[in-house]
């Protein structure tokens, strides 16, 4: 069994499907093997356009194997600092995609596997799915980068109540907290996810990687963020895409940027 299933559309939209629903999708060894695996092909695959995160069955990830934590407590801090932050470090590598990429909760997002959601830069959730961070609750620190992708999602409010009482909030509650952008009925969220990523994948390439290095930027005032526009809306201006972009919006057609 493939411990994550990778979908492909003709459009560039790449599905990656959290694949051991008998165990929540627990990241296990395994999984995180093939995550690594899966996200160095797609950096290099020049075809994609959007990335979407889901999980089998009716979670979308329980975070870090328990039984894997548990194996731990016999090492030393220094072997278990290393550990952890490869362990980080691998599912947090989607951060390192260029493309836009899409978390869809359809289930229960707990701990680690929230994390994974937050790390995405488009986050949709079924209504109901429940979302926790239970770390304090098991008796370990936030990981997974926990303590700055809350905050930065939801504010430090937000965050302080979720990592410092456990809290379990639902879908519909982490879009009115604007910890996540919308919710959706448990039977639309498919549906609706995937008309997002197509209109992701439907813009031209160039400008949208471009967009997403300066949404991560955070830039620290005005000037800074004129001083990367000035530089990089004229790489767009100097492309195939943009002339097509307004041929298209003149003729009144759809689009077929090609990523040049």
């Amino acid at each position: 069994m493939s411990e994550i299933l990778v979908d492909r559309t003709d459009d560039g939209v790449v599905t990656l499907t959290l694949n051991h629903p008998d165990r929540r999708n627990a990241m296990t060894d395994a999984m995180t093997a093939r995550w690594s695996q899966v996200i160095s092909e797609l950096s290099a695959e020049s075809s994609v356009r959007c990335v979407v995160v889901t999980g089998a069955g009716s979670a979308f990830c329980a975070g870090g194997d328990l039984s894997w934590l548990k194996e731990r407590g016999v090492e030393s801090v220094p072997d278990l600092r290393d550990r952890m932050l490869a362990f980080y470090r691998t599912w947090l590598s989607i951060t390192k995609l260029e493309v836009p990429t899409i978390a869809a909760i359809n289930g229960p997002a707990v701990g680690a596997g929230l994390c994974l959601a937050l790390a995405c830069d488009l986050v949709y959730a079924a209504d109901d799915a429940k979302l926790l961070a239970p770390f304090t609750s098991l008796g370990l620190h936030p990981g997974m980068a926990a303590t700055y992708l809350l905050p930065r999602a939801g504010g430090v409010r937000l965050a302080r109540e979720l990592l410092l009482t456990g809290r379990t909030i639902t879908g519909s509650e982490a879009a009115a907290e604007g910890l996540i952008n919308r919710s959706f009925p448990a039977n639309d969220l498919k549906r609706k996810v995937v008309h997002i990523a197509r209109d992701v994948a439907a813009t031209a390439p160039i400008a949208a990687r471009l967009t997403k290095v300066a949404l991560n930027q955070d830039q620290p005032d005005l000037e800074a963020a004129l001083r990367w526009e000035s530089l990089a809306q004229p790489v767009t201006m100097a492309s195939a895409d943009m002339m097509e972009g307004l041929t298209a919006h003149r003729e009144r057609r759809m689009p077929k940027f090609t990523g040049s």
